[in-house]
This record gives structure tokens, sequence and C-alpha cells, in this order.
């Protein structure tokens, strides 16, 4: 589950890009959907489109912008790098060149975007329909099983005649469907709407009867609907190896790992806020949000926007003691074993500091579930009086802590000792203790340094790339 955020990227940077495309140039027009995408951007109007690609197929970027600008004569853009993970639409980056609508190509997220226009393309993968078929009969022998069948996005395009051959023989089984963006109106009764997916659910007990069988490999996506759905069965097809098994990943200790960072989040007095989108809808909203539950909960709050977070960039903030990731549901579940702080989702923040939010056996991963209006948002209940509030012990270190709400401090003009002088002006200026911290730091980031530096001119410098310079030498692995 580190791959997405956490991945020192060693691999990506020593990766040379030749000629070779990541499929064959005959396919190209089929597996990025070239007319589809064409009668995108004519439909729309645009001039100039911003194209998305992920690393394994960075390699075609070149020659599907080449034939987009001569099939719809709009400008071309292809995105470098992404802000944060490939899954979710970089529209940062996007508008950096003045982009009226993104091409988003490959695996995806689906997680709705606030202002432009985007066309998901997933690439569409081989899938061996019969062998698929034949590990769905070996997993459910009978033949009245209820079925949920998922499906990674590549692999969404074969699931129309994958639901042919089976449902002849399975009447219970359900197929969902792939959703780009919010589905207009209110979900029908029984309508399950989560993570891009759309389903009905037919089993007499609700969800809860029913199996999910997933079309893909083992991944984010999986993991993400494994604790979601945690009540149902989950078995899964592989189309890379062919091979279909009952998933063994055992949830209710992966669940007891996140609630062990609950607790650790009600041991935190210092939390940092690390912002994982900018693209998402609601990702504001979610941010006030918790910054006003840490606000009450009495602990403070920094919000940080450090790109895509690694070990070494969150060890530099060392007053924080835990973090909480704004991301896309998929990216939200982050590994941090390899991390100095622990790092939590908002969902795990709100079960740490909302005293009424209780732990229901539902495990949410997308934020927005979260906020006002939701369908689990959960009010904060009125403050407490430090007096009446009921004790608590932390199960981590042994000592009392605070786990009640309190009043909103009233606005209050700062001690003499928290005040400085600012300029000449004699302007007075509050000093934070964040401030101070920074302050008593050797080292405070990259400075400028504005008419310091002499002028010179300019001479060809090192060849290659930061982890492995030219004129370097390297032990060989």
């Amino acid at each position: 589950m580190a791959t997405a955020f956490s991945s020192d990227g060693e691999a990506v940077l020593r990766r040379e890009l030749g000629p070779a495309a990541a499929v064959p140039r005959g396919d190209l027009d089929g597996f990025y959907e070239m007319g589809r995408a064409a009668a995108f951007v004519r439909d729309g109007g645009f001039r100039k489109v911003a194209l998305q690609f992920p690393d394994e197929l960075l390699a075609d970027a070149a020659a599907v912008a080449a034939r987009m600008e001569a099939s719809t004569g709009a400008e071309m853009y292809v995105l470098g790098d992404t802000t944060y993970g490939s899954c979710c639409v970089d529209e940062v980056a996007a508008e950096h060149v003045g982009a009226e609508a993104v091409l988003h190509y490959g695996p995806a997220c689906l997680s709705p975007c606030r202002k432009l226009p985007v066309l998901h393309i997933f690439g569409q993968q081989l899938l061996d329909i019969g062998r698929c078929t034949e590990a769905f009969r070996e997993l459910y022998p009978d033949r009245q099983s209820h079925v949920v069948v998922l499906s990674d996005v590549v692999y969404a395009h074969a699931m129309g005649e994958l639901e042919q051959r089976l449902c002849p023989e399975y009447p219970n089984i359900v197929f969902s469907r792939v959703v780009c963006g919010d589905p207009p109106g209110p979900a029908l009764p029984g309508e399950v709407r989560q993570f891009g997916r759309q389903f009905p659910v037919e089993a007499p007990g609700g969800l809860q009867d029913c199996a999910m069988f997933y079309v893909g490999a083992e991944g984010l996506a999986l993991t993400n609907f494994m604790l979601t759905w945690n009540c149902c069965p989950f078995s899964s097809f592989n189309p890379a190896t062919g091979c279909g098994r009952r998933e063994t990943l055992n949830v209710n200790r992966a669940l007891m790992r996140r609630l062990y960072l609950v607790e650790r989040a009600r041991d935190a007095s210092v939390v940092g806020i690390l912002v994982g989108t900018l693209g998402m809808a609601g990702y504001l909203a979610v941010l006030q949000h918790l910054r006003e539950l840490l606000h009450r909960a009495g602990k403070r709050s920094y919000t940080l926007a450090v790109g895509k977070p690694n070990p070494a960039k969150l060890a530099n903030f060392l007053e924080v003691d835990i973090f909480v990731l704004v991301a896309c549901a998929q990216n939200s579940l982050l590994d941090s074993s390899d991390f100095y702080r622990p790092v939590v989702t908002p969902y795990e923040l709100e079960l740490a500091c909302n005293p009424a939010r209780e732990w229901t056996g539902n495990y949410l991963t997308d934020f927005r579930d979260l906020l006002p209006g939701a369908c689990a948002h959960v009010e904060l209940p009125p403050a407490v009086p430090a007096a009446e509030a009921i004790p608590d012990i932390s199960l981590i270190t042994g000592e009392m802590r605070a786990a009640h709400l309190c009043h909103p401090p009233a606005p209050q003009l700062p001690s003499n000792t928290a005040l400085a002088c600012r300029n000449q002006t004699r302007a007075l200026a509050e000093i934070s203790p964040a401030a101070s911290f920074l302050e008593s730091r050797s080292w405070r980031g990259l400075e400028q340094q504005l008419g310091q530096t002499p002028i010179s001119k300019a001479v060809q410098g090192r060849r290659g790339i930061a982890i492995a310079y030219e004129d370097e030498e390297h032990e060989q692995p």
C-alpha cells in the first residue's frame, strides 16, 4: 500500500525511455480509444488539452499527442509528472499550461474533479474471458450464490462479454458498472455507489450476504474494496497469471493496525494535515472540517503541502506527533511503517477526536462521506467542562489524556513576550511557537539570497541524473 506515495522511485529514475512503446504501434487507436478522445475534444471545442499518462504508458505519449493534434487541431500538452498519485487527475499541472480539459490515461481512482472537464481512457488490457469464466465456476460451485463482480478499470471493457457467459448459469450474479464522476440523481433503494462503481444489491440480507469477485491484479484498489466491504468474502482473478483465488488478506489484522493508529491519534497533541490532492472535489471543505475538529479537541494543527509524502520529507517536521493525509480513497491508505511518525486517514482522525463517532465495523476511505450532509457525517457533541469530563487512559502510554471537546477559546491579545518589532515603523507582529521552533533550527530550507550571489557565465554542468551522475563511481549490484 505504500507504492503510490512512499516509494523512493529509484527504479523510475534509473529507467531509460527508449523508442519501444508500451503497446504495438498498430494498436494505438484501439488501446487509447483515439476516436472517442478526438470526439470529446471536438465536441467540447477545446483548444488546449492536457494528456496525463502513468509511468508505464509514458513511452507512447508523443505518438498519442501527435495523432490527437492531427485529428482535432487542438494543442496537446503531455504532463511530465504528477503532483500526487497518478490515479488522480492532476488539475494543478494542467492549469499551468492553461488547459481547458484533461485526457487521463491508464488506471484511475475515478475521484470527481473540481474544475476541468475530464475524459478517462483506461486502456483496454486483454482478458482471457474463457479462463476467467472457469475460475469463477471453480470458486463458486453453488449456482445460487449471490456474487457482485468488480473489476479493475482496465478490464471494464470486457465485463459485458463475461456477463453474457455467467448470467445464464448464475441468476443471482450482479455486475458493477464503472461510473466516471458523480452519477446524476439520488441512489435507488438497495443501490451502492462508491469508488466509481455502481451496482444494485439484490441479496435478502443486503450487501453482507453477497460475495465479491474482483477481476484484476492485487493492489490498492482491491485493498480499498476489502477494507470498505469487510463483511463480504472476496475472491479474485488475476489476468496476468490466469489464476483465481480466495483472498486470504486478514482484514481483521489490517483493521487492528488502523485502530492502533487511531489510538496514536488520540495521544497526539500536534497534528500535521497533509494535502494529498488539489483537484478532488471537496478537499477544501474537509481541510476546514479537520482544522475545526482538531481545534475543538484541543490539538494544534499545521497544514502541509509537500507533494508526494515520503519518510525523508515528513522527518523534517519533528514537532508533529502524527499526520493525517487528505487524498483519494486509494491513496489515503498509506502504509506508514517506514515513517518517523504515523500517517492516518481523515476517518481515523474523526474516530480519535469526535466522541460522538463510534466504531461500527464499517471503514470509510472517501473523506467526502465525513462532510456535513454526507451519508456518514456525525455532528460534534456539545463541549464538556474539564471538571465534568470522564477520565480517559491511553492504551499505549498508560497516562491520562483529554478525550472531550472544549469550547473554542475567545480571541485574546497576545502577551508582551509574544510580540516582536517587525520593521522600522514599529509595527508589531506576533511570534507563534512554530515560528520560534523554526528559528532555532540550523537548516530552514532553501534560501533565495537575492542580490548576494555573484553573477557568472553559464558553464557545462554534471551529466546524468541526481542518483547516478556520469562522473561518479557506483558499486555494481
